[in-house]
């Protein structure tokens, strides 16, 4: 469990606040609109209303006795920018803030920000992958390089083993699970049977995967 601060609750703060709150941590949220704040107030630990540009203001939550501080802050450059600078000189160990635009993701990592969420790039990335393949089910981009993805059984797999198909030694892919009946077996064995019920989770290069399943 951590102690997370939570800086903005709009659409998207208020989704991750309820995350964080299914996952058991303990949140802080701060918001100037009083009517955020309470929306936010059955998932959270704690809410304070109030301007998290004024240093006095955030001063007072003790920043540092935070694990994580996130910034939301989407309608408001200036103020997210202010809010992460202020975080970081209040001596928050890992300041993550949200931006809409690389411009601002640069200026953020320039200003305190140890890590950036760019949420519409994202998922941008994400639904070009997984609308524009007709096999590919989810995808976890992993760095520039290497992915993970779910997809289902090539047609010509149906009835042969992952030993049988031996995508590693072609492709240099690893099948890492297979999810039959919304499921998902990771003790994947040479023996492993393919049909067209089951989804495979596999790791490898960008490329490779490219060229396997036609991407």
């Amino acid at each position: 469990m951590k102690s997370i601060l939570l800086i903005g609750v709009n659409n998207f703060g208020l989704m991750m606040a309820k995350q964080l709150h299914n996952l058991g941590h303990q949140i802080m949220a701060v918001d100037i609109n009083e009517d955020r704040v309470n929306a936010a107030l059955p998932l959270v630990t704690d809410a304070q209303i109030g301007d998290s540009t004024n240093e006095a203001f955030l001063r007072s939550l003790g920043i540092n006795n935070y694990d994580v501080c996130v910034v939301t802050i989407g309608s408001n450059f200036q103020n997210s920018l202010e809010t992460t600078s202020l975080l970081k000189e209040l001596g928050g160990k890992l300041v993550v803030s949200r931006a809409d635009r690389e411009v601002q993701a640069k200026f953020l990592l320039r200003n305190g920000a140890d890590e950036v969420l760019m949420p519409e790039k994202q998922v941008a990335e994400w639904a070009a992958i997984r609308y524009g393949s007709n096999h590919i089910l989810d995808y976890i981009k992993l760095d520039e390089d290497n992915a993970i993805f779910e997809v289902s059984v090539p047609e010509n797999w149906h009835g042969k083993t992952v030993g049988e198909i031996d995508i590693r030694k072609e492709y240099g892919i690893n099948i890492m699970g297979v999810r039959e009946n919304g499921k998902m077996d990771l003790t994947v064995t040479p023996d492993t049977m393919l049909d067209g019920n089951k989804t495979m989770l596999v790791l490898g290069e960008h490329k490779a995967l490219s060229r396997c399943f036609k991407i």
